[in-house]
């Protein structure tokens, strides 16, 4: 099988600048140079073209695709199935499989695991990923390195959608999405106890409004939630207030700093407040207890990742309507709203049983950039009522149909408000190898906060004193 050979954009300078003296006068004629550079970029542009149109129209062999996915794999099976369908000329007789996994930590350790075990057939043929999860396995040898496949896409897609996905200055992940922190509101919670939701622009003004709820509706309303499990960090921590305060667990050479950090005292010194002050019901997430509490108008607010919509509008009909879109508050001292998640589809490594690297490609590309096959699944999902992710593509986001508004939100576009919630997004904290060990140590501490076993300032201590003494120094990947 040829594999697809690299494609390098090269800019054509066609501006020369005269130092003249008085009376010279400026050429309009092109110089030698001129005419000989735009015929090697005319030669390099009809190569890229040629070399795509082979790989396009390469036939791959009978199989299967087989990916490795947490979440809900079976909706985006339905892209892909639907894909190979339309692409029987090149495709004629291959399936594709998506297996579930618990996590992106549960599809890398079964990687590495059937790798340590020398069965590189049963490997799948991609996985989708974290940065987290990526680095692991790059660092192992175990993902296509896609630099040269993705080039030509960089400056058509969202800003910073293959930044996690980099190592070493190179790119192994396909931007699947970029989906930012955001604030969902019920307005007419806040209608009802007439607070004003503006205020929730800002971390200072979030905290008020919710002193104002628990005032005016005698307790009966929460700001927001708090769990006893690791997704107190995971949700709270390291995807939202931390790096919206600008927070490190590390400094720049990999040495625990956390205990000593500002950010971290303003990040969690917010939650503390919050829970402190009686404004975050105590609810595990996802737990049926905690859709009760939203659907009966119980908690108001949720500072969260934008995939909470899908579980949102799977779970909360009952409040359908009342829902609403801002910008994640920003904290005075960092002036950054929430940090975006991004995800990646990654290619595994296989040597020669590969066979469908750039069947993978080609998939990924009509997901990310084809707008007849994209807006077909995403109207299937919301039948469905299924999650979908907004575009990574520039041109699909101006589009209209991402401009739909949302009956769910009360008419107001959730998918323009996904996008637009990418603005000043704060920068995710510095991911490490050692990141894993690290939440959960930090996670042990925010539990025991949580069930009151010790203050936060004793839970920031504890974080510091342990990361040193199980880990010590991370490695600071760039």
């Amino acid at each position: 099988m040829r594999r697809r050979g690299a494609a390098t954009l090269l800019m054509v300078s066609m501006a020369a600048s005269l130092l003249a003296g008085c009376g010279a006068k400026e050429s309009s004629q092109p110089t030698t140079a001129a005419v000989q550079d735009t015929k090697a970029a005319e030669s390099k542009t009809a190569e890229k073209e040629e070399t795509e149109k082979t790989a396009e129209a390469t036939v791959f062999p009978k199989g299967t695709v087989t990916f490795y996915m947490n979440g809900n794999p079976q909706y985006r099976q339905q892209y892909f199935e639907t894909w190979l369908d339309n692409h029987r000329d090149i495709a004629p007789e291959v399936s594709v499989e998506f297996v579930q996994v618990e996590s992106n930590a549960d599809a890398r350790e079964k990687i590495t695991m059937t790798s340590l075990a020398g069965a590189v057939e049963d490997l799948p043929d991609a996985v989708f990923l974290d940065r987290l999860n990526l680095m692991d396995l790059v660092q192992a040898g175990l993902l296509v390195d896609e630099t040269d496949f993705l080039e030509p896409f960089v400056e058509k897609m969202v800003d910073g959608a293959v930044t996690d996905g980099m190592v070493s200055g190179r790119m192994y992940g396909l931007p699947d999405s970029v989906r930012p922190q955001l604030l969902m509101y019920n307005k007419e919670i806040f209608d009802k106890y007439g607070v004003d939701p503006e205020q929730m622009s800002t971390m200072d003004g979030y905290i008020e409004a919710g002193r104002q709820l628990k005032e005016k509706s005698s307790g009966e309303v929460y700001l927001s939630w708090i769990g006893s499990n690791n997704m107190t960090w995971k949700c709270w921590g390291r995807r939202g207030l931390m790096p919206q305060a600008n927070a490190k667990v590390w400094d720049d050479d990999g040495n625990v700093i956390i205990g000593s950090d500002e950010g971290t005292k303003t990040a969690l010194g917010a939650l503390d407040t919050m829970y402190s002050e009686g404004l975050l019901m105590r609810v595990e997430m996802y737990d049926p207890a905690l859709y009760d509490a939203v659907n009966s108008q119980k908690i108001a607010t949720f500072d969260i990742g934008a995939y909470w919509d899908e579980f949102m509008r799977q779970n909360c009909q009952a409040v359908a309507g009342q829902w609403r879109i801002m910008s994640a508050p920003v904290f005075d001292s960092a002036g950054r709203a929430g940090a975006p998640v991004s995800s990646y589809l990654c290619v595994l490594e296989k040597g020669k049983d590969g066979v469908y690297k750039e069947l993978v490609e080609q998939m990924w590309k009509d997901f990310t950039f084809d707008k007849e096959s994209k807006e077909a699944w995403v109207k299937s999902m919301e039948e469905q009522n299924a999650p979908y992710t907004n575009p990574i593509s520039l041109e699909l986001l101006e589009d209209d149909f991402w401009k739909e508004p949302s009956d769910y939100y009360g008419g107001q576009s959730f998918r323009e408000w996904e996008a637009l919630t990418l603005k000043n997004g704060a920068d995710n904290m510095v991911v490490t190898p050692q990141d894993a060990e690290g939440d959960e140590i930090i996670s042990a501490e925010i539990e025991k906060y949580v069930a009151g076993d010790q203050t936060m300032e004793e839970a920031i201590a504890n974080m510091d004193k342990n990361l040193k003494a199980k880990i010590g120094k991370a490695e600071i990947v760039k």
